[in-house]
């Protein structure tokens, strides 16, 4: 994707900010909108602690975000693909609460909130999708509470490997193919477990046939979406969230 690319002729524009706005709006939009070099695999988007100035729609790669614990030790709290919005957990502070890490090469949209703020006051859409994002953003936080409280390491890989198939699949992509660009250490890191649990579950799948051997660990091939759907132990509201039929 170009860096030149704008709202109005962006293909990610249908899931995020721009939703259901005129274009005469996008370009509002597109006005304040910063546009930068690419981030690096490893570089900050922003740290922990850092003055609250700005959101970032992911365009393209992978971000993570985690807080540090008063020891040093990192807790990832989420991972953001291409069309998601970074940074909405801080409308509350005047500091982000996280950092945020590209997980590969990344392309950002940058949003100033004081021109946002100012702007959403001006297009209801806008401001109304932004409600619905931050809604989003509490509904996810609820269920990885559930998750990491309730499920089983199963249903944890089970329930993970669900939830990025759907957002794969949204962005237009295979949703039972796909290729994880975060570590072993970073899924046992978000799901509350250790790494060599994550690898024994990912083997039992591959053995018991619901995922695809692969000679890289990164590489995801669902073989089994029934199995795997029935490995996560969904409720009714989550299969829904996900696109998935009972």
């Amino acid at each position: 994707m170009s860096l030149t690319t704008h709202c109005s002729n962006c293909s990610l524009h249908p899931l995020c900010l721009p939703l259901s706005l005129k274009t005469s709006e996008m370009d509002k939009l597109d006005a304040i909108i910063r546009r930068g070099r690419p981030i690096k695999k490893g570089e900050l988007l922003f740290a922990q602690g850092e003055p609250f100035d700005s959101v970032f729609a992911v365009r393209t790669g992978t971000v993570k975000t985690y807080t540090l614990t008063q020891e040093g030790d990192e807790q990832i709290t989420g991972f953001h693909l291409a069309s998601e919005l970074v940074g909405l957990d801080a409308y509350d502070s005047p500091v982000y609460p996280a950092s945020a890490r590209a997980l590969e090469t990344t392309n950002v949209c940058e949003i100033p909130v004081d021109r946002l703020d100012a702007l959403s006051g001006q297009l209801p859409e806008l401001r109304r999708q932004l409600l619905r994002l931050m809604g989003r953003e509490l509904r996810e936080d609820q269920q990885m509470m559930l998750l990491l409280s309730k499920k089983s390491a199963e249903e944890r890989i089970a329930s993970f490997l669900l939830n990025l198939a759907a957002r794969f699949r949204r962005r237009g992509y295979s949703g039972t193919q796909f290729r994880l660009t975060m570590a072993r250490s970073d899924i046992a890191n978000y799901l509350g477990m250790a790494v060599e649990t994550v690898s024994r579950v990912f083997t039992r799948f591959q053995r018991q046939g619901i995922l695809a051997d692969s000679s890289s660990a990164r590489d995801i091939e669902i073989v089994d979406l029934t199995a795997l759907t029935q490995m996560a132990s969904l409720a009714d509201c989550e299969r829904l969230e996900l696109g998935i039929s009972a």
